[in-house]
């Protein structure tokens, strides 16, 4: 099992550098095999010890090495709750066996429950009850799990004296009186009942009469993948210049492959090169009781089809990340399932992850999610049907790729990661006070950050998480990224990112024209473009004195080429601060300004031009500020908080106490309007809040979360507020899910950060100011941030506080 890698600071003397306190630990339960006589005891497992404790939640769930689909569902949604909330509760892990299904399981499993045998029904439920650490109880359930012991079933759930959550993965409609009173009974008993599709949920408001209020629909969860290069994969795993068809999944004759086989002459007559690839191993427990009849069923009408060339039975256990690269490299994916109430299905969830144009026949969760152009639904056993979806597929890439990306669109909110936080958010209401929520931080991630870079500089957009070259470069994402990859240096004294940072800042200097001023807008051929005469640039010029002024700060850790070449641009650029009236504009430069103006390099031509910008930011506000509105300007639009923290440099370079006091009226001013007892939703890029009106809801911006941040960090240096702290933590949740719809905004895999947060989705581009500026936050929160155990580190000095953006 990958564990939750946790960053946090030993503790050290006061003053020490953070990079020098900055240590990896691993935390999380061992994989290592365990019998069953390891298998804890009650008075082993309750209450033992005085030791600080999380509540525990028991998920009761057949679990690998068992081989079936649920036990592959029940331990990724287990890995990703553990690595999206570690500290919020514990989670342990009830086995389901038979007498014919016996296993060796992780430490994660302690208890074990054999559902051929009714007294164990009776034994477990007395150790959850005697468990007081057991807050809640989990239970996946499948009809078939409890075949002939539906009554010690029924008994065992309402012996327990805990809550119960129960996840149905079946739901049949259209049931006898004998199943709807099974059903209805069971869940009389649970506080809540998960199903994975909305049809599901239908089903249970329809036939069973069950409360809408009791029903959650989570869909299954999918992993999120690089979506790596198709030619790559295909010549990786031998199949170079063939398109490849894929189906995937322990075999079974339900799974209905003949209908494949038997399209795929009129496939081969128009695509010869066609490779259809079985992926898996037969179900063990039709093993037992069939042996291998289907699969050798299939292999005789390979021969009798003389498909020898475009068949390949791929019969072994596929390790995850294999498996996602043999989906990655799929053309199409066919699921030709005959079971018309096979509610979910894992193995279609995970194709259209990775992006893979489905063909699929009508079970309720493909009629739920192939729509909109995002699949073709055909008949049940319908070979012409099938032979005909695919032939238009493989003569049509664009058709392919269209349905590819609104595959990737619809179905990339069911993730792992976001399937965690819904189950998370049912177990704390469910629970009531038993469990708080605490977001786990990622580690530090800078794979898409370099990949969006060339040796030229970081391109300014990204398709999914594919670097878009035609967009070009702007100064403003090379100013940012310069920034932040300081920042990473400062923090892990990392030699691989001087190069980058060379890059950043060559780039800057690229832009710089004669006349001392810069220009913004790049395009792929390193031209500048015709954006530039028709676009303000005040805004990208102060990023940029911003940048070189952090980048100079750090003058006793870069080479002195880069810095003394930083501070030959920055004295040419100044000529035309005074000029500035851009609000923000004046801001990024006082925020340069005071960084070059440290301790060690005070420079009265510096605090003047602070001062002449400040004072002119006071004027501004003076204007404009009343009893309601406490702000410079009659609106708020982007970047808001780098306003009042430039007038908090202000205050620390110059000590003038009306700095201060306008920094901090205006900033509570501000998170006012953004906080709410939800979290934080910063001001819509829609529609921006103009004084006396309302802002427009949705259309959130990382950048804007990502500067409050930084904000934040620096009010609490100044006048060590915890509730700056709080806002801290509430802020970077956002990334992590705590929004309106409870969805990352970071994605963990690639490293990159979604592009924005609309009404009803997420922007799944992941640009280069959404990924720097998630960067910047990232690691301004580890200067405060315990990773392991929720706690804040207070600054130790003045020049601490300068150190960080």
């Amino acid at each position: 099992m990958k564990k939750a890698i946790n960053l946090f600071y030993k503790n050290s003397p006061s003053g020490a550098s953070p990079k020098k306190e900055l240590e990896f630990t691993k935390f999380g339960n061992g994989t290592a095999p365990i019998s069953k006589e390891h298998i804890k005891t009650p008075v082993e497992n309750a209450d033992a010890g005085n030791e600080k404790s999380v509540p525990e939640v028991l998920v009761v769930t057949s679990y690998p090495p068992r081989e079936c689909g649920i036990a592959t569902y029940s331990q990724d949604l287990i890995r990703a709750l553990n690595d999206k909330f570690n500290n919020s509760f514990s989670l342990k892990v009830c086995a389901l066996e038979t007498d014919n299904e016996k296993h060796s399981y992780s430490e994660s499993v302690e208890y074990l429950l054999n559902t051929d045998h009714s007294d164990e029904y009776k034994k477990l439920a007395k150790d959850i009850n005697r468990n007081t650490k057991i807050k809640i109880v989990l239970i996946q359930h499948e009809f078939g799990f409890y075949h002939k012991h539906e009554g010690e079933f029924l008994n065992f759930l309402n012996s327990i004296n805990k809550p119960i959550v129960i996840a149905f993965h079946t739901v049949l409609p259209n049931a006898d009186e004998a199943m709807k009173s099974n059903v209805q009974n069971i869940l009389d008993i649970c506080s809540s009942v998960i199903v994975m599709t909305h049809n599901a949920a239908d089903i249970l408001l329809a036939d069973y009469k069950i409360s809408e209020n009791k029903i959650s629909v989570i869909p299954h969860g999918i992993h999120l993948v690089p979506h790596l290069d198709k030619m790559v994969l295909k010549e990786k795993y031998h199949f170079s210049g063939r398109k490849v068809l894929t189906t995937f999944g322990l075999l079974s004759s339900g799974k209905g492959i003949e209908t494949t086989l038997d399209a795929l002459p009129e496939i081969v007559k128009r695509h010869g090169d066609v490779a259809f690839l079985i992926i898996g191993k037969t179900h063990p427990v039709v093993v037992k009781h069939e042996g291998e009849q289907y699969r050798s069923m299939l292999e005789k009408k390979v021969a009798e089809l003389k498909l020898e060339n475009n068949v390949f039975f791929i019969n072994k256990y596929i390790k995850l990340p294999d498996l996602l690269e043999y989906l990655q490299l799929t053309d199409i994916y066919l699921f030709t399932s005959k079971d018309p109430n096979q509610a979910v299905s894992g193995t279609f969830s995970y194709a259209m992850s990775c992006g893979c144009p489905i063909v699929s026949t009508p079970i309720p969760h493909a009629k739920e999610l192939l729509g909109d152009g995002t699949g073709i639904i055909i008949d049940f056993n319908n070979t012409k049907q099938l032979s005909d979806a695919v032939n238009r597929l493989l003569s049509d890439e664009e058709l392919r790729f269209n349905i590819s990306s609104n595959s990737l669109h619809k179905i990339v909110s069911t993730a792992w990661e976001n399937s965690a936080v819904a189950h998370s958010l049912l177990l704390e209401k469910v629970a009531a006070d038993e469990i708080i929520l605490n977001y786990t931080i990622p580690e530090v991630n800078l794979n898409h950050f370099k990949r969006m870079t060339t040796d030229f500089g970081m391109i300014q957009f990204s398709k999914i998480n594919h670097p878009d070259i035609e967009s070009g470069y702007t100064l403003d994402d090379n100013a940012r990224a310069l920034i932040a990859i300081c920042q990473h240096y400062k923090l892990t004294d990392n030699e691989s990112d001087l190069e980058y940072i060379s890059i950043y800042f060559n780039f800057i200097k690229h832009c710089l024209q004669t006349e001392g001023y810069f220009l913004n807008y790049v395009d792929e051929k390193k031209g500048f473009t015709e954006q530039n005469n028709s676009t303000n640039l005040s805004d990208a010029n102060g990023r940029a004195i911003w940048a070189l002024g952090y980048m100079i700060s750090m003058g006793d850790l870069l080479p002195e080429e880069l810095i003394a070449g930083a501070e030959e641009i920055l004295e040419e650029t100044l000529f035309h601060v005074n000029a500035m009236h851009s609000t923000r504009a004046m801001a990024f430069t006082i925020k340069g300004l005071y960084y070059c103006s440290n301790i060690h390099k005070k420079s009265k031509r510096h605090t003047y031009m602070i001062e002449a910008l400040a004072n002119r930011m006071v004027q501004m506000y003076k204007h404009e500020s009343d009893n309601d509105w406490d702000w410079f300007e009659s609106y708020l639009t982007y970047a808001n908080s780098i306003l009042p923290e430039a007038m908090l440099c202000a205050y620390a370079e110059t000590g003038n106490e009306v700095y201060k006091t306008i920094a901090k009226s205006s900033f509570d001013f501000l998170l006012s309007r953004t906080f709410n007892k939800e979290g934080i939703k910063v001001v819509s890029n829609r529609s921006w809040m103009h004084k006396g009106e309302v802002s427009f809801r949705f259309g959130e911006q990382p950048i804007d979360v990502a500067y409050t941040i930084l904000a934040l960090s620096r009010f609490y240096d100044v006048f060590k507020e915890k509730d700056y702290l709080t806002k801290m933590e509430r802020s970077f949740n956002w990334f992590l899910g705590k929004n309106h719809l409870h969805r990352i905004i970071y994605n963990p895999c690639t490293g990159g950060c979604y592009d924005g947060l609309e009404e009803d989705h997420v922007n799944l581009n992941q640009g280069a100011e959404s990924t720097v500026s998630y960067l910047m936050a990232r690691l301004t929160m580890e200067k405060y941030f315990n990773c392991k155990q929720k706690e804040f580190f207070l600054p130790t000095s003045r020049n601490k506080e300068k150190q960080l953006a």
